[in-house]
């Protein structure tokens, strides 16, 4: 039991490094982690997440904020509809069998890996306008709406949407992003904890001790943000992220599904990392390149 609690709160630093790097990341990792290694029942590992990840995030945000890294007025246009959506997926998960939100957030594992994977045009800001600034309102509400239903939901998909998001909506440059998505995610994430706090209860002693592994991690990674190449980073994450993915279908899916399912994930994992190496073109992975 020592070594399982230790074993958790190791692999907590690696969750709040991910954080403080990538922006995102956090429960793609931590459901997995406190439901396998900390052996939670899937209810409990999602909201348990959705706390980790909010309180890191949240630290994240002044590590960044000081750097001035942080788009204060489009996060929390952004946050604020993402925790409404956020809200209404934690009422709904209480009451969706675990088996299923584990298949979901399985699935949604492998949607974000092959994103990474790919890569994403960041277009540049219009002239005269600073970057994240004049942003579509009724299109941020929207997306920001979806993202949190699905953050709730599941207890994932919350950085590996709100930076792509942030990118795409506003041409923001990747250190800006992913400041700016740690507020959108502390607000999502305790927003989805509120909603499944109303069918689940939490060992809150543990919560705190992966807490504060993960914020440790956070600070790390954010020190590091600048240094680290961003692309040959998220492509490994990425590969990570895929195996975690096919790891958790098989383990949720009957022993036949579950097979061939490991099989083409693996097989579209090598076809990836073939093409990224070769330079290929390939329909699945060629990234979107700038004024294409």
């Amino acid at each position: 039991m020592e070594f399982q609690l230790i074993l958790v709160v190791g692999l907590a630093v690696a969750v709040g490094l991910s954080l403080g790097l990538l922006g995102g990341g956090g429960s793609i990792l931590m459901v997995p982690l406190l439901t396998y290694v900390a052996g939670m029942q899937p209810k409990e590992a999602i909201a348990a997440s959705l706390f980790v990840v909010g309180a890191t995030s949240l630290v994240g945000v002044f590590s960044h904020a000081r750097r001035g890294s942080v788009r204060w007025r489009t996060g929390l246009v952004f946050g604020a509809a993402g925790m409404a959506g956020a809200f209404l997926g934690g009422l709904a998960g209480g009451h969706i069998p675990g088996t299923v939100l584990m298949v979901g957030f399985a699935l949604m594992m492998v949607a974000t890996a092959v994103a990474m994977l790919r890569g994403r045009r960041r277009p540049a800001a219009r002239d005269g306008e600073p970057a994240g600034e004049g942003l579509p309102l009724k299109r941020v509400v929207l997306d920001g709406l979806g993202v949190g239903a699905v953050t709730g939901l599941v207890g994932a998909g919350g950085g590996f949407l709100v930076v792509p998001a942030l990118a795409l909506l506003g041409g923001l440059a990747m250190p800006v992003a992913v400041g700016t998505s740690l507020l959108v995610i502390t607000m999502k994430s305790f927003a989805g904890l509120t909603g499944y706090l109303t069918a689940v209860s939490l060992d809150w002693t543990l919560v705190a001790a992966v807490t504060v592994a993960a914020v440790a991690g956070s600070l790390v990674g954010a020190l590091l943000t600048s240094r680290v190449p961003e692309s040959a980073l998220r492509q490994g994450f990425g590969v990570f992220v895929l195996a975690m993915g096919v790891l958790v279908l098989t383990q949720e899916l009957p022993s036949p599904l579950g097979l061939v399912l490991a099989v083409v994930t693996a097989a579209l994992a090598g076809l990836l990392l073939v093409c990224r190496l070769i330079g290929a073109h390939c329909p699945l992975v060629s990234p979107l390149r700038a004024g294409a």
